[in-house]
């Protein structure tokens, strides 16, 4: 049976730093559900992991100020 991915949360990195080596391995190191994966230097989202996000703000602390965006799909609202 598939899981459906995305039903609470949904994640996005801006294009300006998804080339970005550092911000992609920060982003990695700093999320505790492993949203977020160094891809040879490219930020990558694990959509599966998506929907663990805890709200903890860590990959807002960690990116460039407005990079990232963490969206409530249940009230739509943004971190």
């Amino acid at each position: 049976m598939a899981t459906q991915n995305k039903v609470f949360i949904d994640v996005e990195v801006d294009s300006s730093v998804a080339g970005d080596a550092a911000v992609a391995a920060k982003l990695e190191e700093v999320c505790p559900v492993d949203i977020f994966k160094n891809a040879d230097g490219r930020v990558e989202v694990v959509d599966e992991n998506v929907d663990e996000c805890v709200l903890c703000k860590l990959c807002l602390e960690a990116a460039p100020a407005g990079t990232v965006h963490v969206r409530k799909l249940y009230d739509g609202t943004e971190l």
